[in-house]
């Protein structure tokens, strides 16, 4: 058997990793300044999160729902503590789009509505209602296709406004990215993000907070969608949430209220995934990385918006995007070939930078160095 060929690859084998550093099968070293699509947030193998996941799986590494899981009320607390919303609960599942499926569905349950708000160049996942909330017809199958959800233009606030106008009581839930990720990295306003939560209250609608790629920590603040000084009813979550180990998640306002088999997973929050997800919360409160994804970060926007090639530069903390015009649209290759550093790309020509929370100003200038270097070759 052969596997399944939908990966467009690099012909390079990692076979170790530490920190930011990875090595491939011939030794060469490399920098990881994408860390997997943003899974990667306190670095590889680090002794706290390799310590935890080795005792949990010496214990028990499985066993469902159906019995007590003290590990699973762990994780709530200190996300909770962590997060700062303390009076919300969590529901446990295993990846971004399970997340956003289930939040979705909450919501609908909630409502008792169907409609959907999602926004242009959003990607919410590859599942039944995630993919058809995202703005992508190529990924889109036609069992996929649906009338219930209606794309509006990102940032558009009259659109936003009309739309609830004209079919407000229809609506479940307003679905968006904070900082799009797959969409190039694309900052909600934040007057645009408050007016979503106004038009949900004044409307009975659900405001969901996609997380899983711009949130735990990433942006600076644990949630991206926090800067904008309002709160959402469920705020979804994955990726740098279990460090790599597949977990996901969603934290969910109080006024939604629990029933046996209202949602549910067989493997969501077992002992494992849940270890994981509790040591990458001890080295983010511990090392203080909110606060060195933003610091960090800070230094890099600042410094790429120097380079006269560059067309703009994006994001906030350690989510930053970086246009470039047509004719260097080799850079991101080269990076990698040429000075084997890790970063990733938004289509058509911007390179996207997701590195671990805990990256230097030593890393960063590494990255900057060879940036400089690729534009005037």
């Amino acid at each position: 058997m052969n596997l399944f060929n939908v990966y467009p690859i690099n012909p390079i084998n990692i076979v170790k990793a530490e920190g930011s550093t990875v090595w491939d099968s011939e030794g060469n070293e490399y920098l990881d300044l994408y860390g997997g699509h943003a899974v990667i947030s306190i670095g590889h193998t680090h002794p706290h999160y390799v310590q935890r996941i080795t005792e949990q799986l010496n214990n028990i590494g499985f066993y469902s729902n159906s019995i007590e899981i003290p590990i699973q009320q762990q994780l709530a607390a200190r996300l909770g503590e962590v997060s700062g919303k303390v009076d919300y609960t969590l529901f446990l599942c295993n990846s971004g789009a399970e997340a956003n499926e289930n939040a979705l569905k909450l919501a609908s349950f909630h409502t008792g509505r169907k409609k959907v708000i999602a926004f242009t160049k959003a990607f919410h996942g590859r599942t039944s209602l995630a993919v058809a909330a995202t703005d992508n017809p190529s990924i889109v199958a036609p069992v996929n296709e649906t009338d219930n959800v209606v794309f509006l233009p990102f940032n558009d606030e009259d659109a936003l406004t009309n739309a609830f106008a004209e079919f407000g009581d229809e609506i479940a839930a307003v679905i968006i990215e904070g900082i799009q990720g797959v969409g190039g990295i694309r900052e909600a306003s934040v007057s645009f993000l408050k007016l979503i939560r106004s038009l949900c209250d004044q409307y009975g609608s659900v405001y969901i907070a996609d997380s899983v790629q711009c949130g735990y920590g990433r942006t600076g603040q644990f949630y991206s969608h926090d800067y904008a000084g309002v709160e959402a009813d469920i705020y979804s979550m994955a990726k740098g949430m279990g460090n790599g180990f597949p977990i996901g998640g969603i934290a969910i306002a109080p006024k939604f209220k629990a029933s046996y088999g209202l949602l549910g997973t067989t493997f969501g929050g077992n002992h494992l995934a849940c270890a994981a997800a509790v040591a990458v919360l001890d080295i983010i409160k511990q090392d203080n990385l909110l606060a060195n994804a933003a610091s960090v970060g800070s230094y890099l926007i600042q410094e790429l918006k120097k380079f006269d090639k560059v067309e703009e530069v994006r994001g906030r903390g350690l989510m930053i995007g970086i246009e470039l015009p047509v004719e260097l649209a080799n850079v991101k290759k080269d990076v990698l070939v040429k000075n084997r550093i890790f970063t990733g790309e938004a289509k058509p020509n911007v390179i996207r930078i997701l590195p671990a929370l805990n990256i230097t100003k030593e890393i960063a200038d590494q990255f900057l160095t060879a940036l400089d270097q690729r534009l005037k070759a």
